[in-house]
């Protein structure tokens, strides 16, 4: 059953992961490139956004309001693929 659970969870985090995206294509022109560099943890039901220096610093303020949510972290200026690379590279 631990694979039905994965399956559901990981649709969820590509549900999260799509909102996210479109909301801060919408967005990003508030903060390219003024905040090049730093991050953008997104709320994407409420859309709200939480800037950090870190990914960590910007997951933290947004846990303050949405503790049990997940959250859409973009590094802004940069390319998806690149944020996500760095992302996986340090979590390892």
């Amino acid at each position: 059953m631990s694979n039905n659970k994965e399956l559901i969870e990981k649709a969820e985090i590509e549900k999260i992961a799509g909102k996210g995206a479109k909301i801060y294509e919408k967005i990003k022109i508030k903060y390219e490139p003024q905040y090049n560099g730093k991050f953008l943890a997104i709320e994407v039901e409420s859309e709200k956004m939480y800037l950090g220096d870190t990914s960590a610093e910007a997951l933290e303020l947004a846990k303050k309001e949405h503790p049990s949510k997940i959250f859409y972290v973009v590094k802004i200026g940069f390319d998806v693929a690149e944020t996500m690379a760095q992302t996986i590279i340090s979590t390892h």
